[in-house]
């Protein structure tokens, strides 16, 4: 097997909200401005991050969580997207660096950095300590999986003496450098919502954020020392080069996909599966159309619906539009947010709003997280899209939950781990549409686009033969 110089670098912290994401924000656009290709990934199943890093590096993010796509595919995902930029490979950590569910941390960004052989920049939030910060890190250093963390950035710095203190402790007892130190009251905070991240498409300042963070960064940090250790990493094995997805089972086939400020969540690998089977995405912006262009199936994928219920409810005739579709036979996949859309109404803060009625339910939102996580399902019976006893992983995180009364009796799945639907079950099935609360990865179940696409060649089919 040969091997590779691969230039990386992961961008992680000793817990959440320590700042890592408004520095890898803040190193992605200035080294991007410097004329440096990049790419990045954000490791765990997160949809906001990307959006915003792909703002910053004017570079495709791709996702990297070994327990729902299986370590060889994130190997393969990371080295075969590294090479194919030729730049440099960013890497964002998810929680703190040894944050996980698996007791030996193999699920941590840590397990992640020492899966793909990454150096590690720490970000220290400083409040609230001096010298005593060099006891965390020295505990990140030996805490298992071990890393090379090979540079620290302190964030929050509320002095110079406080970093003197804090610089001088990590450098003693940990022997790493200490590359920036990001003064308090310059402290950016990126705009959230319920869900967390605001999309970087609906910030009201995002170029600015953006900015700000980059001319942050270059200011309180040794840039030139941090791009050498992407430079320091060593050349990775190259796998072998098998295709992530199968072969093309269709020919002209149009499947429509929602993209917009409401529905915004999919994986890159997801639309990938579906033109690597023969499909070509077509995107429809739900606020501007009233009908449906030519398609074969459509993806509905997850976003904030509750956020713009106003002007998707007075959509009254791209309504129609999806339901004479699905009553057709077309092959609908809608995942979260798409769900919502699909079903009859949705209530929240009190005040209901009619969605496309597609499907004979209500849902309603509460305050809390009703799913949140990974989730762990098994097909109960055949359908269109999954067979009996076909297992998938996937990901919810939804405040939304069937309201009460009737449950569509046809659910697909069975709920091993999470919640679902309704913490017992997932995935409605209706004619050709399948619509559930999991968010799935196409490299975690290779099936997926080759079942949607043969389903929209089935449907394109029909209606040839009905015309002729």
């Amino acid at each position: 097997m040969r091997k590779a110089p691969v230039p990386r670098l992961m961008i992680s912290a000793a817990s959440k909200s320590s700042g890592k994401t408004t520095v890898s924000l803040g190193l992605l656009r200035h080294f991007s401005s410097l004329g440096e290709r990049m790419t990045s990934f954000k490791k765990g199943p997160d949809y906001i991050d990307p959006m915003w890093h792909r703002r910053a590096g004017s570079c495709e993010c791709r996702n990297l969580d070994a327990w729902m796509m299986g370590k060889d595919a994130c190997r393969r995902s990371f080295v075969f997207s590294a090479l194919d930029s030729g730049g440099i490979a960013l890497v964002e950590g998810n929680h703190g660096l040894h944050d996980g569910l698996a007791v030996d941390g193999s699920d941590s960004s840590a397990g992640m950095a020492e899966l793909l052989d990454l150096p590690v920049l720490l970000v220290v939030d400083s409040r609230r300590m001096n010298r005593g910060v060099a006891a965390q890190v020295l505990g990140m250093q030996l805490m298992p999986p071990k890393v090379r963390i090979a540079g620290v950035i302190l964030n929050h710095v509320a002095s110079s003496r406080q970093e003197s203190k804090q610089r001088h402790a990590i450098e003693t007892y940990c022997g790493v450098p200490v590359l920036g130190a990001l003064p308090a009251e310059e402290g950016l905070r990126m705009p959230e919502r319920h869900l967390g991240l605001v999309t970087v498409d609906e910030a009201l300042d995002a170029e600015g954020f953006i900015g700000r963070a980059a001319e942050m960064v270059s200011r309180h940090c040794d840039t030139q020392t941090i791009r050498r250790l992407f430079d320091e990493a060593s050349p990775l094995d190259i796998p072998f080069q098998e295709e992530l997805f199968s072969a093309p089972v269709a020919q002209g086939v149009n499947i429509g996909v929602f993209r917009d400020a409401a529905f915004c969540f999919y994986y890159p690998e997801n639309i990938e599966a579906l033109r690597a089977r023969g499909a070509e995405p077509v995107f429809i912006d739900t606020f501007r159309s009233r009908s449906l262009p030519d398609i074969d199936g459509l993806y509905l994928g997850g976003g904030f619906p509750e956020s713009f219920f106003p002007e998707l409810s007075s959509r009254t005739a791209l309504h129609g539009a999806v339901r004479e579709k699905v009553e057709g036979g077309m092959p609908v996949w809608a995942e979260c947010g798409g769900l919502v859309y699909l079903s009859r109404s949705a209530v929240r803060d009190g005040k209901r709003w009619p969605m496309a009625g597609v499907l004979p339910l209500d849902v309603e939102y509460g305050r809390r997280p009703v799913g949140c996580g990974y989730v762990e399902l098994e097909s109960i019976g055949d359908s269109p899209w999954f067979a009996a006893g076909e297992k998938v992983r996937a990901h919810e995180f939804h405040y939304s939950g069937p309201a009460p009364g009737k449950v569509p009796p046809e659910l697909q799945f069975s709920v091993a781990k999470g919640y679902g639907f309704d913490g017992k079950a997932d995935g409605i099935v209706y004619r050709n549409l399948f619509a559930s609360y999991a968010h799935l990865h196409a490299t975690s179940t290779p099936g997926w686009a080759e079942r949607f696409v043969a389903l929209a060649q089935a449907y394109r089919n029909r209606g040839r033969i009905a015309v002729e």
